[in-house]
């Protein structure tokens, strides 16, 4: 299934938010060469750019929609539609950072030592995931198809807890200076059934893609009646989502 730009936007605001608050962490660099990998609609490599407006940028996605989206909003820049996971710079970067995209990847020792060798003196990897993974959001869908006779492959297809402890991610990172930390933010979402709107806008795209018409519907009504008890509309119409991430910065001496 396509990602769809429209539909990851729509909470644009939220999803935007820890990256920022990513970017304002990343220390002082004399950055000429730095990638945003996993770029999405690329909001956040613009706003690097206008950090280090002198540095040549660029956003890298696996989707072709994204990337079209993001050279639609910023045709000066440059985005290339590529493999994350398989991505090698033409010699050393200076910031190498990925906002809510590394979780998609497997064997994240193998990546996280591979991107450290990718950064020289003084460049820095700066790098946020969800960290939501036993919150209902990504447990009520993983009971729902455990629970039923699914096809075998969407509970394959359903991303389970992809992060290792954080203290192994500043082991694979060293030699360098790293500074790891967990937020929750507590968003107020609107509309109806917004906490389904939001995981079909990410981590349930691989199963709904899987399931036919009927077992998407069936398997739909199932999980908005799960959301609900679970994330109950508060009297003003909103509803609360807490959603934790993981940060990792790390400075190379």
């Amino acid at each position: 299934m396509p990602w769809d730009p429209d539909c990851y936007l729509r909470f644009a605001d939220h999803r935007t938010r820890p990256g920022i608050e990513l970017l304002t962490r990343i220390p002082d660099l004399d950055a000429r060469r730095i990638v945003d990998l996993g770029c999405g609609t690329g909001h956040l490599t613009a706003m690097l750019q206008e950090r280090w407006p002198d540095a040549e940028v660029a956003g890298i996605d696996s989707s072709v929609e994204m990337i079209e989206r993001a050279r639609r909003d910023h045709p000066e820049m440059t985005w290339i539609v590529g493999d994350v996971a398989a991505w090698e710079p033409d010699g050393y970067t200076d910031l190498v950072f990925s906002n809510a995209a590394l979780h998609w990847l497997d064997d994240h020792e193998a990546l996280f030592r591979r991107l450290r060798t990718l950064l020289g003196a003084g460049g820095s990897l700066a790098v946020q995931m969800p960290d939501n993974w036993n919150a209902p959001t990504h447990r009520i869908p993983a009971d729902i198809l455990d629970e039923n006779d699914w096809p075998e492959v969407s509970r394959t297809a359903l991303m389970r807890d992809r992060l290792s402890p954080p203290q192994n991610y500043a082991h694979w990172l060293q030699p360098a200076n790293v500074d790891l930390w967990r937020t929750t933010y507590y968003q107020r979402l609107t509309g109806d059934d917004p906490v389904w709107t939001w995981v079909t806008g990410s981590v349930l795209r691989p199963v709904l893609a899987i399931l036919n018409d009927d077992e998407r519907d069936r398997f739909s009504r199932l999980c908005k009646e799960r959301y609900r008890a679970s994330y109950p509309m508060d009297a003003d119409g909103t509803t609360t989502l807490p959603f934790s991430r993981l940060f990792v910065v790390a400075r190379i001496p």
